[in-house]
């Protein structure tokens, strides 16, 4: 917990950097990402390429490091023979893969376990859309024992991220209780509403209240929504705002293939942090370049304010 601690301290200092999408600088270097586990599958077949990616991201200067275990559940590990115990360590070494990495940067970098949502064990684009037809005891026994095997790793934080609907996140904000780590706990919006279509300040206002939430806000959403998003979380929560939107293409989960043009412009991290965020980063399609020059920037204006 010490470092975890220091985490939200940082926090409340000034903004602290995130890196970008894990599954793109796996893409870039040279891996298999086609099947339902998606980067998961590398925990068990390539973790060095895992380790590889996150050292790309703190050359570029981010300071917190989301682990592999975004798509990694019992679940889809028992679909390819894995039992509990198996998974079980599978989601202890995404932690620990991290962390590796954090503790040879030679400065501070804190380890975040990715708590990704349900749907993205489904792998056919449902964290985009919520209302999966679970009650929210339903999905609390399914995100319980992925998040006591993360926990029992000692990331910094969990990060409850891409989050479609309030259910879930109700879910996920249960089954961390008691876990002995903090979270952060981040939706996906479109339109200024959650993927399901539920107000946005009613969705964010779950985490109101609750000591173990360290940052609420967005990711995997389009840049242009995150500066208003930060600023409602912030305002109905009275925490530190979480931002790291995907680059603005949007998912085809039938051809499994981004469309469109990056709308992501690093220079937008001023909106961001004038709105009240201090975790700030990128989610899918957002590489260590894009993180570089957040990083950099970030870097200049805390100098010019010292």
């Amino acid at each position: 917990m010490k470092s975890a601690r220091t985490l939200a301290a940082a926090l409340a200092a000034g903004p602290v950097v995130l890196d970008g999408g894990l599954s793109n600088q796996l893409q870039a270097q040279g891996c298999d990402l086609t099947g339902s586990l998606w980067s998961a599958r590398l925990l068990a077949d390539e973790p060095r390429q895992i380790e590889a990616a996150h050292t790309a991201y703190v050359r570029a200067g981010a300071q917190v490091l989301i682990t592999s275990s975004y798509q990694a559940t019992f679940e889809g590990f028992a679909r390819r023979g894995l039992d509990a115990a198996q998974t079980a360590r599978l989601l202890g070494r995404s932690v620990e893969l991290a962390r590796s990495v954090a503790q040879a940067a030679g400065h501070q970098v804190w380890v975040a376990a990715s708590v990704g949502p349900y749907g993205a064990m489904l792998a056919d684009g449902s964290e985009y859309r919520g209302r999966y037809g679970l009650g929210v005891r339903q999905l609390e026994r399914f995100h319980r024992p992925r998040i006591e095997a993360l926990a029992a790793a000692g990331p910094d934080v969990l990060a409850l991220e891409t989050v479609p609907d309030t259910d879930e996140a109700e879910a996920l904000l249960r089954a961390a209780e008691g876990c002995g780590v903090p979270v952060w706990l981040s939706y996906t919006l479109a339109g200024g509403r959650t993927r399901a279509g539920q107000d946005a300040a009613e969705a964010f206002g779950l985490a109101a209240g609750r000591d173990e939430v360290i940052a609420v806000g967005v990711n995997c959403c389009d840049p242009h929504e995150a500066a208003a998003a930060a600023a409602l979380a912030s305002q109905v929560t009275g925490k530190p705002a979480v931002v790291y939107p995907n680059s603005g293409e949007q998912w085809d989960a039938a051809s499994r293939a981004w469309r469109g043009g990056s709308a992501y412009d690093p220079a937008r991290v001023r909106e961001w942090c004038a709105a009240g965020a201090r975790l700030v980063g990128g989610c899918c399609r957002v590489g260590p370049g894009e993180i570089g020059a957040l990083a950099r920037l970030m870097a200049r204006e805390q100098d010019q304010d010292r």
